[in-house]
């Protein structure tokens, strides 16, 4: 792939434009039809970080058309031809799961899963048993393709998470998390961002975004 600001190349010759040239969007606008420079909008705070101002969702403004070019449209078939079987937490838990092959998001997340199997059995017991990878379905607010219909995104112990929709409606969304540091830390070390630094939070959730890591 290559890119020269304004569009992007793929390797097969596919051209697709890096703008749409709509400077101002609203939030809802950016959610369900953002330019693939609309998603570098928002910098993801590594590291430990105060909750997020209203409408701070770094990482889920997503151009639909980019991600199933990268990695395949989950309703065609196209996604499961790269999915390869890992052993999520062999010390603690011992379960497969399939994870897309593309980009090297399962050798990452190896090494990811042999971290979390180092830490203190209280840290790493939020990491499992997961609620899942592959899910070939839309975001609930959004009704754009989950990054688990890419199967590069990955969901840990539900019972440790806490979600937006969950905290009722109102005029704002009060900010929970449960899940420890060490295990966000560990994910964003191998280029995974974590929902629980989205104001629309989603605690239990890590996709691999590595150009969101970089800057």
């Amino acid at each position: 792939m290559k890119h020269d600001g304004k569009t992007i190349t793929w390797r097969d010759g596919t051209v697709m434009p890096a703008d749409d040239g709509v400077a101002e969007k609203p939030f809802e606008e950016l959610l369900r039809n953002a330019s693939i420079l609309d998603q570098m909008r928002l910098t993801y705070p590594k590291g430990v970080s105060a909750p997020p101002a209203v409408n701070v969702d770094p990482g889920r403004f997503r151009n639909e058309a980019f991600f199933k070019k990268m990695y395949g449209d989950c309703n065609g078939g196209e996604v499961k031809r790269n999915l390869v079987t890992i052993i999520w937490l062999p010390r603690s838990w011992g379960k497969p799961v399939q994870v897309t092959r593309v980009n090297g998001v399962a050798e990452r997340l190896k090494q990811v899963s042999a971290e979390i199997d180092a830490l203190d059995p209280a840290v790493r017991a939020a990491a499992f048993p997961i609620a899942g990878v592959l899910a070939c379905r839309p975001v609930a607010d959004t009704g754009k393709m989950s990054m688990h219909g890419y199967a590069a995104a990955i969901d840990l112990n539900l019972k440790y998470s806490d979600y937006w929709l969950w905290a009722g409606k109102g005029k704002t969304i009060p900010y929970k998390n449960r899940m420890p540091q060490q295990i966000v830390d560990i994910f964003e070390r191998h280029g995974f961002i974590w929902g629980g630094k989205w104001y629309h939070y989603d605690t239990m959730h890590f996709e691999y975004r590595p150009e969101l890591l970089g800057r």
